[in-house]
């Protein structure tokens, strides 16, 4: 392992000196040949990167994890979790490694982090590499969110590593290159707790209120004001998840961070027709994951979450409990409240369109989209164009279309602001025929379909020609879609 000139990077390693006990230190497998596939040159100029460097062959190993700033130490961190609901009491990054942090030009502390990077001691007989398909799936997927103006985890690059690695075939092997505010998760505090390690709970969470919510510090109890920090961020992260119709697929406690970023985009994808029952990935049998059962799964996490902290915040198990269940109460409210908050803005309605006529209007509205399957995304965009004067491609969407034009009639005289609504209704999410294809295409060696993917998807709301197909939903061909974890 070769050390890159000091001068050219810099990170920290706060997460290992701070919590020891939760990192192991480790290398990434050694990749002889790397050949870069996607580089996000914004995110690495936010970064401070060199974007020349970064493309040449000293940038493309510390890509890999294997050339390093003097006095890096990449580690894998460990964690527990819910998975399905089935507790795991260590799981830990099995393919992946922190390599370390780095302060942006703004200031802020990120986490520079690898998948696919070989095996660790968490990988739990997996063989800790990844292939090109899911790497690049993350990189449009994550890209796209950051666009949505959604908080996640972003893609710095993903870097070709020219081995193979064996899945139900043999495919191209790939290493990503992911950047966070950190992976703090709430299974990192099960970790901890079921180490039944006091002194590492509260160092944990002293951590993360220093890395996160530094406001916490000053209150009277700041354990509970991290506990309602976290809910109020993922209240608000899940709500905006469910105004794009995007379904994460894994809400396991291991993937639910800290910072309230979208993290893991294994089997995710986006609903097309409107349907709460909507569930993609392959192994969510029973639908616990389904795109109408996310805030209340959220819910369900931040409880184990809470769970974790409550030796912090009393001696007393009984008191410790009740101020848990006080804080909990509040996610329902603030989820509501930001849902309502982005629903108003799809439908064009100000401030002073009153509850009672908002409320009902969207509930009405959701199940005329449910009845006839309609395209989730289509709609609200062409919607603009009804607020505009023009409403007959949206009724044409409609088989009870009498139902609809009634919908219309109580809608159009609130006066939508059609601008607003383009503001905040995408023309261009990923979706997932066309991922499906970018993806195909790649791990057969092009590129450009990922390329033009990108293109449409990090600027989602403005419509441009030559791009019609990407704001078309998929073809009556394309079937029942599956998604897999990539691993």
């Amino acid at each position: 392992m070769s050390a890159a000139p000091e001068t050219s990077i810099v990170l920290a390693d706060c997460f290992s000196r701070d919590l020891p006990e939760m990192a192991v230190r480790w290398t990434a497998r050694e990749v002889r040949q790397p050949r870069l596939l996607v580089l996000n040159q914004p995110l690495a100029a936010e970064l401070g990167f060199d974007d020349s460097w970064l493309r040449g062959p000293d940038g493309l190993k510390f890509l890999v994890g294997n050339l390093l700033p003097a006095g890096a130490q990449p580690v894998a961190q460990a964690y527990a979790g819910h998975q399905f609901g089935g507790f795991v009491p260590r799981l830990g990054d099995g393919r992946a490694l922190l390599l370390g942090e780095r302060v942006d030009i703004h200031g802020n502390r990120r986490d520079l982090h690898l998948k696919g990077s070989g095996a660790t001691p968490f990988a739990r007989g997996g063989d800790g590499m990844a292939a090109v398909g899911p790497m690049l799936r993350e990189y449009v997927v994550s890209e796209a969110m950051h666009a949505l103006e959604i908080p996640t985890t972003r893609s710095l690059a993903v870097i070709a590593t020219g081995q193979p690695v064996q899945r139900d075939t043999l495919l191209p092997g790939a290493v990503l290159c992911r950047v966070a505010s950190s992976h703090l998760r709430v299974g990192s505090f099960q970790f901890a707790a079921v180490a039944r390690d006091v002194d590492l709970l509260r160092r944990l969470a002293d951590h993360a209120i220093s890395r996160h919510y530094p406001a916490a510090a000053q209150a009277e109890q700041p354990y509970l004001a991290l506990l309602d920090a976290v809910i109020a961020a993922q209240a608000s992260l899940v709500a905006r998840w469910m105004l794009v119709g995007f379904v994460h697929g894994v809400m396991n406690t291991d993937n639910m961070t800290i910072s309230g970023e979208t993290i893991d985009y294994g089997p995710c994808a986006f609903m097309e027709a409107y349907d709460p029952a909507t569930v993609f990935s392959s192994i969510d049998f029973w639908g616990r994951y389904a795109y109408g059962n996310q805030p209340a799964m959220a819910d369900w996490n931040l409880g184990a979450f809470a769970e974790a902290l409550l030796p912090l915040f009393a001696e007393d198990r009984e008191h410790a409990v009740a101020l848990a269940q006080d804080s909990l109460g509040s996610f329902r409210q603030r989820y509501e409240a930001a849902w309502s908050v982005g629903m108003r803005a799809k439908l064009g309605l100000t401030d002073g369109t009153a509850d009672d006529v908002a409320a009902p209007l969207v509930a009405e509205l959701l199940g005329l989209l449910q009845h006839s399957h309609v395209d989730y995304t289509s709609f609200f965009r062409q919607l603009g164009r009804a607020a505009r004067g023009d409403a007959e491609p949206t009724r044409g969407l409609f088989v009870d279309l009498a139902g609809f034009d009634a919908w219309l009639a109580r809608w159009l005289p609130l006066g939508p602001d059609a601008t607003l609504m383009d503001r905040v209704n995408p023309v261009y999410i990923p979706r997932n025929h066309l991922v499906e294809e970018a993806l195909a295409a790649a791990t057969g060696g092009d590129l450009q379909p990922v390329e033009q993917l990108l293109t449409a998807v990090t600027a989602p709301y403005d419509e441009r020609p030559g791009l019609e197909r990407y704001a078309q939903p998929a073809p009556e061909d394309f079937g029942a879609y599956q998604t897999f974890c990539g691993t």
